[in-house]
């Protein structure tokens, strides 16, 4: 038995008393109102209502680790990211996993893979692999379904997917970024009920109004709570927080704790904020993590203020995970898991044959996962079209990651390199290799860096080269969370040294091939046109 003293945060009867908590065999077995001198708040843990965990390049086990000095107790997980890889033998890797450890992953049965019909992933999951999916009582939703042309135009394997979730009665995730109008309602209308991909306003107040569900997003490169905090106080009960994407060095410092933080600042009611925060995922996807009720399983927190949300103890089905600054979950072991199937690329196979005018060049947003169309002048040097650095255009390439092909290329706008390339093997959604920099020379470096280590993040320069290899399925580390989040930290750092002048380089990077979310994008089969869905040229004539 375990007794926990403090100020007891009440929040769907809006109340704070001095009381104690007992735990029981894992379970509340009683909160009793009792006069005491411990300042610290006790409420329920906070729930990640959608997240990546691949994008913490951390096992299930070893982001628990991290998560839990935050006050996170559970998360919802798309393993969408391993499955573009390594297909359902991915899905169930990371559900296994996740059972070493005292936290509550709920994972969902991912719903696009490959993302789409215009790159090459690793593997397929088909509606038949849905139903096999969503019959696991470990599965506990569908995944996101960032195919909304296949909803709008009643596409039968689209369908397919969405009847099980419904015969299994386990919720739909939504990715409907900018769909407005007659298009979501019918997006709305299939059974999909959450939206995280908001970026204005409008946008998140029209689909809370159409009866979804909205999720602010923070995460390490799309970041919309700064535009749709305003909505917490008339629409929290229909709103949740969450990350989508946490890189490693991010994880280190703050969760869905810093949210809290951020919009109790902004003066949203604190029983609003952790309303959002705590109990709306909860419900909304039925997970069985306690709300700090009699009877409920022990998944609770204490923290120093409701200002900063500092924690001070985690307990996860009353098992104490974290106290006073350390991390009580213990390492696992497991077997890394891979698909990597290229051979080392020549500088030859960079070089882009041209004499155009004009080419379309992507603009990265910061903070934004969507990107622009720009129309710029073209730099021919020996019939060959190379990074113009002065005017910030740089030359990028996506390489096939599951066999041989000749690498795709386009130019971007924003990363600022001066010198040398960075690439990632961590590319949205088919994970294949995909790098920026100044040189074919450099781009050709950086990606046979990561060929050599069979997936990573790099970043090299004319007299350096910095690698963070990722053995498991090429994107994540088989290392722990402080030493993954240093390594990452450092090649941000060299990133940046080297011109960069965007928050999170890599972040971004990883979006660049991201076809479901407009405008621009480049995937290993070629430049396309996120808006019109289809493959559009480089050069513009």
């Amino acid at each position: 038995m375990t007794v926990v003293q403090g100020q007891i945060v009440d929040i769907l009867n809006q109340r704070i008393f001095k009381g104690e908590v007992t735990i029981t065999d894992g379970k509340i077995s009683s909160i009793e109102a009792k006069d005491h001198d411990v300042n610290h708040y006790i409420l329920p843990g906070f729930v990640d209502a959608h997240i990546h965990i691949e994008s913490s390049m951390l096992v299930p086990s070893e982001f628990a680790r991290l998560a839990v000095t935050h006050g996170t107790v559970a998360t919802v997980s798309d393993p969408h990211e391993i499955a573009n890889v390594l297909g359902v033998e991915g899905v169930e890797f990371m559900i296994e996993n996740g059972k070493q450890v005292p936290f509550k992953f709920n994972f969902g049965g991912p719903s696009c893979v490959p993302a789409t019909t215009f790159e090459s992933a690793g593997a397929v999951i088909d509606s038949d692999d849905i139903k096999t999916l969503l019959e696991n009582p470990d599965i506990k939703y569908l995944a996101e379904m960032m195919n909304y042309p296949g909803v709008l135009f009643d596409d039968d394997e689209v369908m397919k997917k969405l009847s099980w979730a419904k015969h299994y009665n386990k919720p739909i995730d939504g990715h409907a970024p900018g769909l407005r109008g007659d298009a979501v309602t019918k997006y709305i209308n299939a059974g999909i009920t959450t939206d995280h991909e908001c970026f204005t306003y409008e946008e998140a107040l029209e689909k809370l109004q159409k009866g979804m569900k909205i999720l602010i997003r923070e995460g390490s490169a799309a970041k919309n709570f700064e535009a749709l905090i305003g909505l917490a106080s008339q629409h929290y009960n229909h709103m949740m927080f969450c990350s989508d994407d946490k890189h490693p060095d991010d994880l280190l410092i703050d969760h869905i704790n810093k949210l809290c933080a951020r919009a109790a600042a902004k003066g949203v009611d604190v029983f609003k904020v952790l309303q959002m925060a705590c109990i709306n995922p909860v419900k909304h996807y039925n997970l069985d993590v306690g709300l700090l009720n009699v009877g409920d399983a022990a998944d609770c927190i204490v923290v120093e203020d409701l200002k900063d949300f500092k924690t001070i103890q985690t307990y996860v089905d009353g098992e104490l995970v974290f106290d006073n600054g350390t991390s009580l979950i213990k390492p696992v072991a497991f077997e890394n898991l891979n698909n990597f199937n290229c051979d080392k690329k020549s500088i030859e196979d960079f070089k882009v044959e041209s004499s155009a005018k004009q080419i379309r060049v992507i603009e990265a947003l910061e903070g934004q996962l969507v990107t622009n169309e720009l129309i710029e002048e073209a730099k021919v040097v020996n019939g060959n079209l190379v990074s113009n650095v002065e005017k910030d255009i740089l030359k990028m390439t996506v390489v096939n990651r599951y066999k041989n092909q000749i690498p795709a290329m386009a130019f971007i706008k924003n990363f600022g390199l001066k010198e040398g390339a960075i690439a990632s093997s961590v590319g949205h959604d088919s994970h294949n290799i995909i790098a920026v920099g100044v040189s074919d020379e450099a781009i050709c470096k950086a990606v046979n860096l990561l060929i050599e280590n069979k997936g990573g993040i790099c970043a090299v320069s004319d007299n350096e080269e910095q690698v963070l290899p990722l053995p498991v399925a090429g994107i994540i580390s088989d290392g722990d969370g402080k030493t993954v989040g240093e390594a990452y930290a450092k090649l941000d750092a060299m990133a940046k040294d080297l011109g960069s002048t965007l928050y999170a380089p890599y972040m971004t990077l990883s979006f660049m091939a991201l076809l479901v979310i407009p405008s621009l994008k480049l995937s290993d089969k070629g430049l396309f046109d996120g808006t019109n869905f289809k493959f559009t040229t480089l050069e513009v004539n």
